[in-house]
């Protein structure tokens, strides 16, 4: 649809069933988070907040909550921008079917932003206290915006057509920042506004700064694509709303999305940063406080009618999960693409997207030997790992697609199954020590540092996995309540993590008991604080893990070796997922609060018949 706005949106999805109001009034300090939690679970509808305490404006959330209701607001231009995003990623069809491609060619031009001056009079201003100041997590560190459009320009190419439209979280308040004054931005200086902020570093320049909050929703969908070379941001948001990115630029010089409900406009000086966080991620923990960008507020600006737009995140599945989804859907293969002999490549959502990742390649260099290895799809693996976002990752496994032509990277349990069945311990587990790691990930030896891990399998089947745990098995001191999680996988209890010197001790005496057993059918032990929980679910499995590990140091085996510095071993391999104390704690809910939220689900109230 051709929204005009953020409103005309909200018109459609009420319309037809796809959104409800909240009508009572809802503290921004963990309330609303809390029934936008208990909403998605649900597979409730979006939801809009009208009456928030101490903001005059209201605020929607969980409009991409569900794939469904994400390809109902793209209805009428999914199609078109599946094959501009293909058109892009593979311009050697354009060649081969030039009328199809013409089409698409023109949706793109048509699609370019375009400057309209005259809707500097629909805005007004206001202060940062006055937005909805929410706060999702117990121990955030205060109020974010987390589903902002961070636009930023580069110095050397000033213009839109070279700007960078990110999703960045901004800290609103707490903290040492000045209130109203003061906003922290978070990124990684690779991302795109990091470049930018490196070249005006280097000039010695201010970033000007542009926060977009709201308007059509094409507009944060565009901020979170990972767009191929030369499709900017704001034309790839004309295609998806088929409608124009429309802007202007202030009377300071900062553009403005003239479609967007709010705009924070701001600078950020050379070397000036504050403490930024905590925040509750992604992954299921927060993020600590650390040092990041400090942008000094210009001006706050909003449509008369605007409404604050707002996600929640936390221990996947979320709506960045729903997100994650809608990208698949216009992206298609273009990874694989990017990288010869690749697939697929799939960021696995329940262990928190960057932690893991499985993937599928060829595997052509020994194709006439029996007993085919996996060495092609190591290669590959070297590719997937330094791929943008996917150098992030800390556990790749990847099969060869010549062992199993329908098996799929997006099942969990077969194709974990698969690598189980076929991994040879002794050679096929390879390391990368010492390198970098997502930020928000806590498991390593510091901030953005930790190990990486390639796990590859390819040739036929080297066991037959068991499913169920042997009536024998003997277990050392301090270990117990092992649980079978799926074939070939136990989970294991063991007591907390005190210190290396004592785990070192405690692999020891497992290595001792173990050394002489018959694990021949199970290939992966988990050491974990509670096997129950980590053995419950796949998703409880896949999330305890690789999560709580850091693969050097982390990971041991069952009579294990090295050669030629090479790792491996010939018993099963052991994961130690313990919480250790360099983690960063888990997201709790607040009881009170889901107390406040079972209300609003009893008769009479706005969520009755939803939670």
């Amino acid at each position: 649809m051709a929204y005009k706005s953020l409103v005309a949106c909200i018109v459609d999805l009420e319309k037809n069933g796809h959104l409800i109001r909240i009508k009572e009034e809802v503290d921004p300090y963990l309330e609303m988070a809390a029934i936008h939690l208990r909403v998605f679970e649900n597979n409730g509808p979006a939801l809009l907040f009208e009456n928030i305490k101490g903001s005059p404006f209201p605020a929607v959330s969980n409009l991409f909550g569900s794939l469904e209701r994400s390809k109902f607001i793209f209805r009428d231009t999914l199609p078109k921008v599946q094959q501009l995003v293909e058109l892009r990623n593979d311009p050697i069809k354009a060649i081969k079917n030039p009328i199809k491609s013409l089409g698409s060619a023109m949706s793109a031009l048509s699609a370019l932003p375009m400057k309209t001056p005259s809707a500097k009079k629909n805005f007004l201003k206001t202060s940062i206290h006055l937005l909805p100041q929410i706060v999702n997590w117990p121990m955030d560190g205060g109020p974010f915006v987390t589903m902002p459009q961070v636009y930023t320009e580069d110095v050397d190419k000033p213009g839109v057509m070279a700007s960078n439209l990110g999703m960045y979280r901004i800290q609103l308040g707490g903290n040492d920042y000045i209130q109203d004054k003061e906003i922290g931005l978070h990124y990684q200086i690779h991302r795109g506004i990091g470049v930018h902020q490196s070249k005006a570093n280097a000039l010695g320049l201010p970033l000007k700064v542009s926060i977009f909050v709201g308007g059509p929703p094409s507009h944060p969908l565009a901020a979170v694509m990972p767009l191929p070379e030369g499709l900017s941001e704001l034309t790839f948001a004309g295609a998806l709303g088929n409608r124009r990115f429309r802007y202007f630029y202030d009377d300071e010089g900062f553009c403005i999305s003239a479609d967007a409900d709010f705009i924070i406009t701001g600078t950020v000086y050379p070397n000036e940063n504050k403490s930024e966080g905590p925040f509750g991620d992604h992954l299921g923990y927060y993020s600590l406080a650390h040092p990041f960008p400090l942008m000094k507020v210009h001006n706050v600006y909003h449509k008369k009618d605007a409404i604050w737009s707002f996600t929640v995140v936390g221990r996947p599945p979320q709506e960045d999960t729903s997100f994650g989804a809608l990208i698949h859907e216009i992206t298609g293969s273009a990874i694989p693409k990017e990288i010869n002999g690749l697939k697929e490549v799939n960021a696995v959502d329940a262990a928190g997207v960057h932690p893991l990742l499985f993937a599928i390649g060829s595997e052509r260099y020994t194709p006439f030997l029996s007993g085919r290895k996996p060495q092609e799809i190591l290669t590959i693996a070297n590719h997937i790992l330094g791929k943008n976002q996917l150098s992030l990752a800390k556990y790749l496994f990847i099969a060869a697609q010549e062992d199993d032509v329908n098996l799929s990277t997006h099942d969990v349990e077969p194709f974990l199954t698969h690598i189980l069945e076929r991994i040879d311990l002794t050679t096929d587990i390879h390391f990368y020590t010492n390198t970098t790691i997502d930020t928000l990930d806590y498991s390593g030896s510091g901030l953005n540092s930790g190990s990486k891990v390639v796990i590859a399998a390819a040739g036929d089947k080297k066991r037959n996995l068991s499913s169920v745990i042997p009536t024998k098995l003997k277990l050392p001191e301090g270990f117990s309540n092992p649980q079978m999680v799926m074939p070939g996988v136990v989970a294991i209890k063991i007591t907390p993590y005190q210190d290396e010197k004592q785990t070192a001790l405690e692999i020891q005496a497992l290595n001792s008991t173990l050394k002489n057993e018959d694990l021949t059918g199970l290939p992966l032990i988990v050491l974990c604080d509670d096997a129950s929980f980590t053995a419950k679910t796949i998703n409880n499995f896949v999330w305890v893990t690789f999560t709580r590990s850091n693969p050097a140091a982390d990971i041991y085996g069952i009579d294990d070796f090295t050669k030629n510095k090479h790792w491996g071993c010939n018993g099963a391999m052991v994961i130690d997922a313990r919480k250790k104390p360099h983690h960063a704690p888990e997201l709790i809910k607040d009881e009170k609060i889901e107390e406040k939220v079972n209300k609003l689900g009893e008769p009479g109230g706005s969520l009755y018949n939803i939670i």
